[in-house]
């Protein structure tokens, strides 16, 4: 932040010597300061990192598109492991022989993210597969990680001043948790395989299966999917009406996910999605995050859909108020700006045919009205604990429609569910 901080000043100055009055906020989020976080938070792991991919997944119109394009680095790289340090991490889970375990292993790794780095590999029989080793040490950072998070949010104004006692560090316990459950690849792996069965066979979308023989605390082997991250179909001239159909088709999922499956993967890294252009279809990858939803929590929330379908005021407030999202003791200010954002946020859902994400200035809107409300009334409450990461998902997924440029007709994708 220091380095952050020195560059806003000398830009600051540039501009004041040009007779102009610089805005704060922009002047952190120069091409500087971008190039100057993205490189800081690349060398980092675990929790701080996660951070950084997050502000990576910024939508449309949101971040300083120099900023988001820099921070989009970290969804699928960061400084990866030397090759001794790799071979100490093989020879450890694997033992002395692993060399001889497969007949060919790349050092190179094809993706490095927060948590591990993945590797392709091909066993004597044939089979290529996809090994994702872990990084020394990570687990044991995350509380560390977590707590310079506590104390960042400890900064005047980072936070609102009405929140309730207790629920930032609820919040960080709940981050901390499901960041040390992500380090446990044998529960990763249990995951994918239920995930993998609960989606069952589909034309398009695909879940690597996994080979548990390769398998160890620290490394997790899959079947190697080909592709590349679903949101570089954005600038590789694919056609509109092929980014519709796979936006569609992960939009279609995460409805499935959520009222079908009751098993929902909330992590919506773009990277999570490899669409491989040979055979048109989408492997999904990583299940670190992957939760079960409550049968209790799925009907709540059909009745928030519909009322936000119907733009049912009364209904959305009542629906709001039985799933946790606003109490009877709020502010009335507060809680009309919630519902105000939750309205805004169904916008799609309410548009009679196909939406353009593309030509949509949503997001934009939902983040100053959010940050208006932040920064003036404030919250006395955020969402329920269990639904964190729920909401994450459903972002995620409209922010990859957004990336796409996408045209999707929502309430056909929710037709049947609400």
């Amino acid at each position: 932040m220091g380095e952050m901080a020195a560059g806003a000043a000398a830009e600051g100055m540039a501009r004041l010597a040009r007779g102009e009055r610089p805005d704060l906020a922009q002047l952190m989020l120069t091409p500087g300061n971008a190039r100057r976080l993205a490189d800081r938070l690349s060398q980092m792991r675990g929790a701080v990192m996660k951070v950084g991919q997050l502000l990576s997944m910024d939508g449309q119109g949101v971040l300083p598109p120099h900023f988001a394009e820099l921070l989009g680095r970290l969804r699928d790289q960061a400084h990866t492991m030397p090759a001794a340090q790799l071979a100490e991490v093989l020879e450890r889970e694997y033992g002395a022989l692993w060399h001889k375990r497969f007949r060919r292993l790349s050092f190179e790794p094809v993706a490095a993210a927060s948590i591990g780095q993945v590797h392709r590999a091909e066993t004597h029989e044939g089979r290529v597969l996809a090994l994702k080793i872990q990084y020394p040490g990570v687990r044991r950072s995350i509380a560390s990680d977590m707590a310079n998070l506590a104390l960042l949010l400890r900064t005047p104004g980072v936070v609102p001043a009405g929140l309730a006692p207790g629920t930032v560090p609820e919040l960080l316990a709940r981050v901390q948790a499901q960041l040390e459950h992500e380090t446990d690849y044998r529960a990763e792996a249990a995951a994918a395989r239920e995930y993998r069965e609960r989606l069952g066979a589909d034309p398009v979308l695909m879940v690597p299966a996994v080979v548990d023989e390769h398998c160890t605390e620290h490394i997790l082997a899959t079947d190697f999917a080909p592709g590349t991250p679903v949101d570089q179909l954005a600038h590789d001239g694919t056609p509109q009406s092929q980014r519709d159909h796979v936006a569609t088709a992960l939009s279609r999922l995460a409805v499935h996910e959520f009222f079908r499956m009751r098993l929902v993967q909330t992590d919506p890294n773009f990277g999570n999605y490899l669409y491989d252009a040979a055979s048109g279809r989408i492997a999904l990858i990583d299940f670190g995050a992957t939760e079960e939803v409550p049968p209790g929590r799925v009907e709540q929330l059909r009745e928030l859909g519909r009322a936000l379908r119907d733009d049912d005021v009364p209904r959305i407030e009542a629906a709001s108020l039985d799933a946790g999202f606003t109490a009877l003791e709020d502010p009335p200010e507060q809680t009309r700006g919630v519902i105000g954002l939750m309205r805004l946020a169904a916008e799609p859902l309410r548009h009679a045919g196909p939406y353009d994400f593309g030509a949509s200035t949503l997001f934009a809107r939902s983040y100053e009205q959010g940050r208006d409300q932040f920064f003036g009334v404030g919250y006395a409450r955020t969402p329920p604990p269990d639904m964190l990461f729920l909401q994450r998902k459903f972002a995620g997924s409209f922010m990859l429609c957004a990336r796409l440029h996408a045209r999707i007709d929502l309430a056909e994708v929710f037709a049947g569910e609400l």
